[in-house]
């Protein structure tokens, strides 16, 4: 979305992104961008949780009050679930893949096979 959002940049529009695999968001460098410390493709908050993802909402485009240069990326202060950090090990545990990695299209070269992980954040951030 990083690359997306640039080019929309280009055209004045300005962009935000939400994301909860802070080290992709970060490797690209969307132009500004808030994280969640939730599962993959819940960037919005839990399902039928319409309250929470009200806030998510409201507190991103906030940040577009804070995020002041290219790059820079807000960690909203939402928990999953407070009593229960599995999903992070469904999400990114062991037989972790990702979509697309190690298989080269007929007639392209390998590529090297890279495996991700969340990224740790210091504690200043």
């Amino acid at each position: 979305m990083g690359l997306v959002a640039r080019e929309i940049e280009k055209r004045g529009i300005p962009t935000i992104c939400i994301s909860s695999a802070y080290d992709i968001t970060h490797a690209v460098r969307p132009p500004r961008a808030v994280f969640l410390n939730f599962p993959l493709n819940h960037q919005t908050g839990k399902p039928n949780d319409p309250a929470l993802q009200t806030q998510i909402l409201r507190d991103t485009f906030r940040a577009f009050e804070t995020l002041s240069a290219p790059g820079q990326i807000l960690t909203l202060p939402y928990v999953w679930d407070p009593n229960d950090a599995s999903w992070e090990q469904n999400d990114y545990g062991p037989g972790f893949a990702l979509y697309g990695v190690g298989t080269p299209l007929p007639g392209q070269d390998a590529f090297p096979e890279r495996t991700l992980r969340r990224a740790e954040r210091p504690d200043s951030v």
